[in-house]
C-alpha cells in the first residue's frame, strides 16, 4: 500500500483534486482509499436513530451494514485521537491511499497551493512535500504542477510513487 498526503490550507482545493484524482487513478488501474482528517466534530450518524441512541447509550463501537456498505463508528471519549500509522492500519488492502491532512505526517505530499488564498507555502516548513499543485506562479524547488490539470497530477502520482502495480503504469 503506497500512501500520498494531499496537503493544504482550507479552501485550497484539496478535497476537489482528490475527488478529480480517484476516477483518473482508478482508470490506471490503481485500488484507492482515502484518510480525511478533519480539524472539528463530524457525525456520519443521525440523533434519534438506533444507532445514534447505541452510542448515546455508551457503545464503545457501533457497525451499521447495509447491502450497499458498511461503516464502523468508534467513539473516542476520552481516549487519544488515533495516529495515521494506526488508521492506515485498519483499511482494507488498496494501491494507494490519498490522505488529507496529516500535514506533520510524515508521508511524501503533494502541496495544495493558491496564492489567491493569501496564505503561505507549506513546502518550506514542511519537508515531506514532494510536489505543489498550484493555479498560479510558485519558485519551489521541487516540481510544480497544475492544480487545473488533473490528468497531469494523475501522471506524476503514478510515476513518482515507485512500487505501485504495473497496471498503474497507464497498460490499461
Amino acid at each position: 500500500m503506497k500512501i500520498l498526503g494531499i496537503a493544504g490550507y482550507s479552501g485550497s482545493g484539496k478535497t476537489t483534486l482528490i475527488e478529480a484524482l480517484i476516477p483518473l487513478l482508478s482508470l490506471h488501474g490503481l485500488v484507492v482509499s482515502v484518510i480525511k482528517r478533519a480539524h472539528h466534530g463530524f457525525d456520519v450518524d443521525k440523533p434519534g436513530k438506533d444507532s445514534w441512541r447505541h452510542r448515546q447509550a455508551g457503545a464503545q463501537e457501533v457497525m451499521l451494514a447495509s447491502p450497499e456498505r458498511w461503516v464502523l463508528m468508534r467513539e473516542l471519549r476520552r481516549d487519544p485521537e488515533e495516529n495515521l500509522d494506526n488508521l492506515l492500519s485498519r483499511l482494507s488492502p488498496c494501491d494507494l491511499v490519498l490522505v488529507e491532512g496529516f500535514k506533520a505526517a510524515p508521508i511524501p505530499k503533494i502541496e495544495v497551493w493558491r496564492p489567491a488564498n493569501g496564505k503561505p507555502a507549506l513546502h518550506p516548513e514542511i519537508p515531506s512535500v514532494v510536489a505543489v499543485a498550484t493555479d498560479g506562479d510558485c519558485a519551489a524547488a521541487l516540481p510544480i504542477l497544475d492544480l487545473n490539470d488533473t490528468e497531469a497530477v494523475a501522471r506524476f502520482i503514478v510515476d513518482a510513487l515507485p512500487g505501485l502495480p504495473q497496471a498503474g503504469r497507464g497498460s490499461r
